[in-house]
């Protein structure tokens, strides 16, 4: 990290309301049956240093995204991985590629490296040239639009990173919500995982990075030690395996975005998704007195404009499908 960027560098925006019903934040409002257990069972552990590569752990997650155990490194929830990714690709001066709108961590990570975040347009970013930049980040589906990459492109993508040296880093954090292979294992290509969206545990801080040949040495030399605590690493392994959970989810997630989006799209303008998300254009209104009427029927949703490019956007998660009518009934008298 470039000590002099961290004073020019602020905080990033995010969702997450408590005592309200939450749809500003995008995570699984549901978690697997026996997480409780499994994080109970697991603190005689912490009485011990965790193992600094829990071999259970990367053996699920490898076989999560296809590949090899040793390719995956363990970390504190995704955006660690985002951050190690960038601290040993990037020195002062250089530049990375970003999708604008997207995920507002990639530019605070960018630039607390003392380097330089270079946006182009989210549907065009696999359109764009990497060989001027020494990262390239693609957010596959895309936060805040919910946008999934065609599979061949992103390949193809990856492939001209490859080419020209550039290092591809792609957060699949929404991935999981797809039947999307994983470029877990490609060369050249930094994945990072984590189990916030799937497994509704923002709080565990528990995911992972999966890389090959030399970047995954470098990742792996630069990581730190017992990163992951015992409760993080057995909650982590057992939520990985939970593949019935998975797909559960992936159908009540498909199925009622699709009802929303039809209900949702009689007043506004409602985007594509691919994720457990969608961002919806409010047109003329006044996006405080959406926020506001929300909230005074108990419902926070997410204030898109924190995205780069965004001006008349609020996001909303897809929850539960009585709590999804009380959101469509809500936003139905704004």
């Amino acid at each position: 990290m470039e000590p002099d960027a961290v004073d020019e560098v602020g905080r990033v925006e995010h969702g997450g309301e408590a005592d309200v019903l939450d749809f500003s934040a995008n995570t699984n409002p549901e978690t697997p049956e026996g997480v409780a257990d499994v994080y109970r069972s697991a603190l005689a552990d912490a009485q011990s240093y965790p193992p600094d590569l829990p071999a259970e752990f990367r053996v699920a997650a490898a076989d999560c995204v296809g590949c090899s155990r040793q390719e995956v490194l363990p970390m504190p929830g995704g955006l660690a991985g985002i951050r190690l990714t960038a601290e040993v690709t990037l020195t002062p001066g250089d530049s990375a590629l970003l999708p604008a709108p997207s995920f507002g961590e990639y530019s605070r990570e960018v630039r607390l490296q003392g380097a330089e975040p270079v946006f182009v347009d989210h549907d065009a970013v696999l359109d764009a040239d990497p060989s001027e930049h020494e990262m390239a980040v693609v957010c596959h589906p895309n936060n805040p639009t919910g946008e999934a990459y065609d599979d061949a492109a992103l390949r193809e993508f990856a492939s001209r990173c490859r080419e020209s040296d550039t290092r591809l880093l792609v957060d699949e954090a929404f991935l999981d919500f797809t039947d999307r292979p994983s470029l877990a294992g490609t060369e050249g290509v930094v994945v990072a995982r984590s189990l916030t969206k799937m497994f509704g545990l923002p709080g565990i801080r528990a995911g992972f990075l999966a890389a090959t040949g030399e970047m995954r040495r470098r990742l792996g030399t630069a990581r730190q030690t017992w990163n992951l605590g015992a409760p993080a690493i057995a909650v982590g392994e057992y939520c990985l395996t939970r593949r019935e959970f998975v797909e559960q989810t992936r159908a009540r997630v498909r199925a009622e975005r699709d009802r929303m989006a039809a209900t949702l799209g009689e007043a506004f303008d409602v985007f594509d998704s691919a994720a457990p998300f969608l961002l919806l254009d409010i047109g003329e209104r006044s996006v405080d007195a959406v926020l506001e009427a929300a909230r005074d029927d108990g419902i926070a949703v997410r204030d898109a404009r924190s995205f780069r490019g965004l001006d008349s956007h609020i996001r909303v998660a897809v929850r539960l499908p009585r709590e999804n009518d009380r959101l469509l009934e809500v936003l139905g008298d704004v």
